[in-house]
């Protein structure tokens, strides 16, 4: 099974780039879409002509922000919308959907924000979002993919020292909301198969920083403890464009 997760930084701008093409050469069972910035009615018609998937979204209230999509081959047994907390649940950042032997989640994490203006409310954020994950977890495996906005370690920014404790994604505080995830037996797929892989998911649209390659990883697919043996690959792809992040995906034996 191959899932592939990607924040396009909006389907419809996205959607101009050769969106239909990249998904048709991706060719993955389910498709985990972030930062969808539109309403159902606009994906679904972003989405059109695109065969053979089922299409479940999440769309935040306010228009124009952020939301999340699933799409996949199979269909599952169940959607599941938002984590049941009505403070996180008006953005659209969490679908899960439900299969025989496992849960998938895709989530779109917030942003600290400019001058670390909510790193306060993202703080919060990743303790009910875990124990969410952990609820979830005790059911069945899970497999958690998205944009978690945050690097967690320095061989995950190009740039660690100008950036720590300074910039949105790279502050100590989340860090260790990351880090929880690992202390409570999630396992970051990609670093566990690639160590010492330095390798980025995010770029930013100044001076650049795509082609001189400074970025950061902040893009994650992470799986409950007894699938991780049967994670087969684990992969970045930043050789495709169409937004300021690059796919990231696993293709594990189910």
């Amino acid at each position: 099974m191959k899932i592939i997760s990607w924040n396009v930084n909006g389907i419809r701008a996205v959607q101009n780039k050769g969106f239909t093409e990249t998904l048709a050469h991706l060719d993955a069972d389910c498709i985990l879409l972030q930062e969808t910035k539109a309403q159902a009615e606009q994906i679904n018609k972003a989405l059109e002509g695109i065969d053979h998937y089922h299409i479940y979204n999440n769309c935040a209230e306010r228009k124009g922000y952020s939301g999340v999509t699933i799409m996949s081959r199979h269909e599952p047994l169940q959607i599941i919308h938002d984590i049941g907390i009505a403070e996180h649940d008006q953005e659209g950042r969490v679908i899960v959907a439900e299969f025989e032997q496992f849960y998938l989640l895709d989530v779109y994490v917030p942003n600290s924000g400019e001058a670390l203006a909510r790193l306060d409310y993202r703080k919060t954020w990743d303790t009910e979002f875990l124990a969410y994950c952990q609820q979830l977890q005790s059911k069945k495996p899970l497999i958690a993919c998205g944009d978690f906005n945050v690097a967690h370690q320095e061989i995950d920014i190009a740039r660690p020292k100008p950036n720590y404790n300074k910039s949105s994604g790279y502050t100590q505080v989340e860090i260790d909301g990351f880090s929880q995830f690992l202390d409570a037996g999630f396992v970051d797929t990609f670093r566990h198969l690639h160590p010492d892989t330095i390798a980025y998911s995010w770029w930013s649209y100044r001076a650049g920083a795509r082609v001189k390659n400074i970025g950061w990883r902040i893009d994650y697919v992470l799986t409950s403890q007894p699938l991780v043996g049967k994670v087969k690959q684990a992969f970045i792809l930043p050789e495709i464009a169409g937004s300021d992040h690059c796919p990231v995906g696993i293709e594990i034996d189910l």
